[in-house]
């Protein structure tokens, strides 16, 4: 919903859809829909994050989709700024003038980069997961017995030596 709303206000940047309508008016319509769908987006994958966030953290596809996200912020600060502060002169023409169309590009690009970023994110983080420290025992972390099993042998040396530890 991020995408599809956001594509449809690129769109009619640059001349492509709902060229009938006034800027102001299309936008006001859906940009609403568009901050709530991110708002959804941003806390579902905020607590996806945290369910792995060693494992997301050093993700190449993760890490260049955070970046991404802060791009497509800029590039809303640029249009702002820009194309934004001059809607009165072309609110009701087919198209923005070329910078408004310019950040409408870079917007349609990052949000479909943003997409398969994520996407590649799942098809590499599937296996991953992080070991503990090697020398972690955890017999000795959880020691005595369950019900209806017999208490752990002690350790040896000859443990240590099988196990490769000196």
């Amino acid at each position: 919903m991020v995408f599809g709303t956001i594509a449809i206000v690129d769109l009619r940047l640059l001349g492509v859809a709902s060229t009938r309508l006034s800027f102001r008016r299309m936008a006001s319509d859906i940009l609403k829909w568009t901050w709530a769908a991110f708002a959804l987006t941003a806390a579902t994958g905020a607590l996806m994050f945290i369910t792995n966030a060693g494992v997301y953290y050093h993700n190449f596809f993760f890490r260049t989709k955070m970046v991404m996200l802060a791009l497509a912020g800029i590039n809303v600060l640029v249009f702002e700024f820009t194309a934004g502060q001059s809607i009165h002169r072309w609110d009701k023409a087919p198209s923005a003038p070329l910078t408004g169309r310019t950040t409408a590009v870079f917007s349609l690009v990052i949000w479909i980069s943003i997409i398969f970023l994520g996407r590649w994110i799942g098809f590499t983080t599937t296996r991953a997961t992080i070991r503990p420290a090697p020398d972690i025992n955890f017999d000795n972390i959880f020691p005595g017995t369950s019900e209806g099993t017999t208490p752990a042998a002690p350790r040896t040396n000859s443990d240590d030596f099988r196990l490769g530890r000196k």
